[in-house]
């Protein structure tokens, strides 16, 4: 047993909805620790029965205690692991701090030795870089998918008008929900709306739920209403995360603020 599994925080409450696990903690400090270690964990193991590990992150500020808990884990064989990200805007410059591939380099991507990493670049040509990206993540099976919901319920930038549980694609250019770009500004990652991008490309909804294992972090009171839908909401793409209730594998970690029930 390695470290970060010997040091997990405990939830507070451990509850399950169809075949979705759900544990909540009493800080958010304590649900990125317990995520990372259950990662920390889940990557072991699977090194030890195959050669290498492919996984996906989402960017957000939302993952950033568990990203940096996960950074600090010993042991971890990160030069087998392939890494991708989940979504991009359209239109950012490739410098700007905004853009996901960027925000990863500076939280995970650049402080590990990943076998490799795979960043989406929609320039110049955003169709082009859906076949490409598409052909990386179909070229063997994802094994791990570290994610978040956003305020509106998405996963990723299938937003509730966009989403889509039956979606051919495996990546695809989206319209981004308003509710999704006020987000964005509420993060601190834009000064404001007209400063957010209208398109980005993202993985759908199938492509994420076709991971053998996944990881959702979730903490915050902005969250608490998404949470609740995905949980107690009919299974719909109203709230795109509710999704997450018919996958054989999944976590999902939150704190005293997003949880409904605390």
């Amino acid at each position: 047993m390695n470290l970060a599994t010997t040091l997990r925080p405990s939830p507070s409450t451990r509850r399950i909805f169809d075949r979705l696990v759900v544990e909540s903690f009493a800080t958010r400090a304590k649900m990125g620790a317990a995520a990372a270690a259950d990662i920390a964990a889940a990557l072991a193991e699977r090194l030890g029965k195959q050669a290498n590990v492919r996984m996906v992150f989402a960017a957000a500020p939302s993952q950033a205690d568990m990203l940096a808990a996960l950074c600090a884990v010993p042991g971890i064989e990160w030069n087998r692991v392939t890494a991708f990200h989940m979504d991009e805007y359209i239109g950012l410059s490739p410098s700007s701090p905004a853009r996901f591939g960027n925000w990863l380099d500076v939280h995970v991507f650049g402080k590990l030795p990943f076998a490799a990493v795979h960043r989406i670049k929609p320039e110049p040509d955003a169709m082009a870089e859906i076949r490409r990206y598409s052909d990386l993540l179909n070229a063997a099976p994802i094994d791990f998918v570290c994610l978040g919901i956003g305020v509106n319920g998405h996963v990723a930038f299938n937003d509730p008008p966009v989403a889509d549980f039956s979606d051919p694609l495996d990546v695809k250019i989206v319209e981004l929900d308003e509710t999704c770009r006020q987000q964005q500004v509420h993060d601190d990652c834009f000064p404001d709306l007209a400063s957010v991008p209208h398109e980005a490309i993202t993985l759908t909804v199938p492509r994420l739920l076709r991971a053998s294992r996944l990881f959702c972090v979730v903490p915050g009171i902005v969250k608490r209403d998404a949470v609740r839908n995905a949980l107690y909401g009919p299974l719909s793409t109203d709230c795109p995360a509710s999704a997450l209730r018919t996958h054989a594998a999944c976590t999902l970690y939150i704190d005293k603020g997003s949880d409904p029930d605390a």
